[in-house]
């Protein structure tokens, strides 16, 4: 599918699911403000903005968000992944990470464009990390005994893990995902802070990059390219 028709088909399935859809349930009586806060979790999808951000940035109270989020989940176009939360741990956020579950509609809700994307780090950096966690969520669910996704981050915002699988027990896998083709042990720092913590119960560390080729950043932490998703990365919970 050509650019331009790809972006004319997400916007025209928004606008259907705005102003048709979610119109004829008779749940909604503003589809703009929908259409409204649509684009403004588009904007930050994989990110961390206060509630109250988000209900300024799309002029609604707190009220209406939380019926629009309960309607957008029950769509499926809304994911709100829970902190991670442990006895070995504490001082985490507890609020949960937003996503719109497909990178495309949330790009597409946002209003912007590739190029836009792609000038913007730290967007481009969120736009895969909500590529990425589209394609582990099934993953997940799949596993038996069954995985619980989560995210962490610290209150004091100097420890972030992008995305964490509990696989019961108290063992984990950290996932970083990194917009960059050769991550050095930088971009794996948070991962080794967390394997620190929890000792024996860090199974994985996984940071996620463009480039092609996996290798080995320390112990029991990896680089793999994002194409990896297809083949071998969801074995990573399988140890």
């Amino acid at each position: 599918m050509r650019p331009v028709t790809r972006d004319a088909w997400l916007g025209a399935y928004l606008d259907h699911v705005v102003f048709r859809d979610v119109r004829a349930a008779g749940q909604v009586r503003d589809p703009v403000r929908l259409r409204r806060y649509l684009e403004v979790l588009g904007l930050s999808t994989a990110g961390l903005p206060t509630e109250a951000t988000l209900y300024q940035a799309a002029d609604i109270d707190r009220r209406t968000a939380e019926a629009y989020d309960r309607l957008l989940e029950s769509l499926y176009l809304l994911d709100r992944l829970p902190a991670w939360s442990s006895n070995r741990l504490t001082r985490l956020v507890k609020r949960p990470k937003r996503y719109l579950t497909d990178p495309a509609l949330a790009v597409s809700a946002a209003r912007i464009d590739a190029a836009a994307v792609l000038s913007d780090g730290d967007l481009l950096g969120r736009v895969l990390d909500t590529f990425v966690t589209a394609q582990l969520r099934p993953e997940v669910a799949l596993r038996q005994p069954r995985a619980r996704l989560h995210h962490l981050r610290t209150e004091s915002g100097r420890q972030e893990v992008d995305l964490l699988i509990d696989l019961g027990g108290g063992r984990v896998v950290g996932i970083e995902i990194k917009a960059a083709s050769a991550p050095g042990p930088r971009d794996a720092q948070h991962l080794a802070w967390l394997r620190e913590q929890v000792g024996d119960r860090f199974v994985r560390g996984i940071v996620f990059h463009t480039g092609p080729q996996p290798f080995e950043l320390g112990d029991r932490i990896w680089a793999l390219p994002i194409c990896a998703l297809w083949s071998t990365a969801p074995a990573a919970g399988n140890d």
